[in-house]
């Protein structure tokens, strides 16, 4: 049997039997036997050992594999940090170039200001209007607005040069006042003349006049030195506005505008507010978006490849 835990046979008994004569015995292997035995195994013995002591030496010759991986390793990783501090430093330089804000104290300080009037008063006012009036009205509403400043629209393309624009700003614009009820139905919209938005501020970046520092006007937002002059040009020669001023009517340009800023704060109710509480700095991501809209307006939509930072081109070695 088998002693548990083993996995060899039992070893021979102990005790023989008695009857055994003393003959049977098997007799030990002397000590002549064994140094013969020896000297016969030695010459195989030799040739293993000395290949051994050759392998021994020839690795301890060599340089260590793990080390020289480990010193390339830290090369590669120093290379790879260096560019990539580079890549962020010319980020932060485009990025910094590209807010081009050096009233940014006074700005921050007229932003704020704005946010106090509309936490106050504009966004309360827009949240009622979104709440009571339907949305087919606020659609409607929103028609007049726009079909208002359709000869803006149409001035601006004319200067610009864009003919086609300027046709289908007048056709809209006639289609809309008439058989849209005043612009009340984007009957026009319907039959494939989309609206585009222009303003002054477009027709002299079309000029080639650069857009100056970034500001941010009381009551008014976001705005460049470029836009500023052209929001002045456009208060001043609206034909709606001073038909209206000519006839004594202010206060349906007052209610005009008022109108206006509701039914826009409105349309961004939401994404405003997800905006604020996301944002780390809400006036830089402001700043930003301005610069971002303004950009497609003047372009009408097309990118422009040199909106985005020049970055390094490393190769992958």
């Amino acid at each position: 049997m088998l002693r548990p835990g083993s996995t060899t046979a039992p070893s021979t008994p102990l005790i023989a039997p008695l009857a055994a004569p003393r003959t049977a015995r098997p007799r030990r292997p002397g000590l002549k036997a064994a140094a013969l035995a020896g000297l016969l195994a030695l010459p195989l013995l030799l040739p293993a050992t000395s290949r051994a002591q050759e392998t021994t030496a020839a690795d301890a010759s060599q340089p260590t594999a793990p080390a020289a991986d480990a010193g390339g390793g830290e090369t590669r990783t120093e290379v790879a940090e260096a560019k990539t501090a580079e890549a962020r430093a010319a980020i932060a330089a485009a990025q910094e170039e590209d807010a081009n804000d050096p009233l940014e104290g006074m700005n921050r300080a007229i932003f704020w200001f704005n946010e106090g009037v509309d936490t106050v008063l504009l966004r309360p006012a827009a949240k009622v209007y979104r709440t009571v009036v339907p949305d087919f009205a606020q659609t409607g509403i929103r028609n007049v607005l726009w079909n208002l400043r359709s000869p803006l629209t149409l001035a601006n393309k004319l200067l610009q040069g864009d003919w086609d624009g300027a046709s289908v700003a007048t056709e809209r614009f006639l289609i809309n006042s008439t058989i849209g009820l005043g612009g009340l139905i984007d009957v026009a919209g319907d039959h494939g003349l989309t609206y585009e938005y222009e303003s002054f501020d477009q027709t002299l970046a079309v000029w080639g006049v650069p857009e100056g520092f970034y500001l941010v006007l009381p009551f008014l937002g976001s705005s460049t030195l470029r836009d500023a002059v052209g929001f002045g040009v456009e208060a001043y020669g609206d034909p709606v506005s001073r038909y209206l001023s000519n006839t004594h009517d202010d206060w349906a340009s007052y209610t005009r505008a008022g109108v206006y800023a509701v039914d826009l704060r409105a349309q961004y109710l939401d994404v405003l507010d997800d905006m604020k509480r996301n944002s780390v700095d809400y006036y830089a991501t402001m700043r930003s978006l301005y610069r971002q809209r303004q950009n497609n307006y003047i372009r009408n939509g097309k990118v422009d490849p040199d909106q985005f930072p020049s970055i390094p081109d490393y190769d992958s070695k």
